[in-house]
């Protein structure tokens, strides 16, 4: 059965005594150490109160200045931004499905309505996401409209976290500087937009326009790679089949 010692009790002999003499003034001597660490440790915050201040003050205004700036200045900047934006991706949307798109893709850009245009957005709302997403709007309205510098342009300051959006914008770029008949470029931006799309809508797609590009360039190895790419891993894709056609090109290459 475990045992232990009562304390608090008389010493029975003198060893007792001399022990119990030692325990009182090692406690003692903690407590005298402690509160000297607590004096020292005042007599710190008493002599630098000010710049302690100073700091948690600093700090105090960084955090209620970001909020304030969060709450009062950026979101209602961007419901703002996303509300003006609303006409522009009309005309955008209807330039997509109609027969003349020249005129549309125009309105889309530039306003009509009285209200802004995706270049309106970038230029008076910088900074919010609406501004951001208009760059890809204008970009790729630029794109189908002939403008292949300023839609390579607005399409490089969108920054794209999406898995599906970001493949296609640098996809895009590859498909401006194919028109600029920048080949070298158009294949770097097609096989960036291939190795980032994890989508067998668009991976494919940029993987054969990457293939035909090459064999452009005269690089059939490299075209080789990107189109048995497309077999290996999209059987099944639309690609597949004009891949085949392309492939026996590339090794006629040889």
């Amino acid at each position: 059965m475990a045992t232990y010692k009562k304390r608090g009790g008389r010493p029975k002999n003198k060893a007792e005594k001399i022990s119990q003499i030692e325990e009182e003034s090692t406690t003692a001597e903690v407590f005298s150490t402690l509160d000297e660490g607590a004096s020292r440790t005042e007599a710190w915050v008493e002599k630098n109160q000010k710049a302690i201040l100073i700091f948690v003050g600093v700090i105090a205004t960084s955090v209620l200045g970001y909020l304030g700036f969060q709450n009062f200045i950026q979101e209602p900047k961007e419901t703002e931004a996303m509300n003006e934006m609303f006409q522009a991706q009309f005309y955008y949307e209807q330039a997509l499905t109609a027969t003349t798109k020249d005129s549309l893709f125009n309105l889309s850009l530039n306003g009509g309505n009285g209200k802004f245009g995706f270049v309106d957005i970038i230029d008076n709302y910088n900074g919010t996401n609406a501004a951001n997403l208009a760059n890809y709007y204008a970009g790729v309205a630029y794109l189908n409209t002939g403008k292949y510098l300023e839609a390579i342009k607005h399409l490089d300051q969108f920054d794209a976290d999406d898995a599906n959006i970001a493949p296609i914008a640098k996809g895009a770029i590859g498909d401006a500087f194919a028109q600029l008949d920048q080949q070298e470029d158009a294949l770097k931006y097609y096989e960036n937009a291939a190795s980032i799309s994890s989508s067998k809508l668009t991976a494919p797609r940029f993987l054969l326009k990457a293939g035909i590009i090459a064999i452009d360039l005269g690089e059939s190895a490299i075209a080789l790679k990107h189109l048995n790419t497309i077999l290996d891993e999209y059987p099944k894709s639309p690609e597949a089949d004009k891949a085949i056609l392309y492939i026996g090109k590339a090794e006629a290459m040889k």
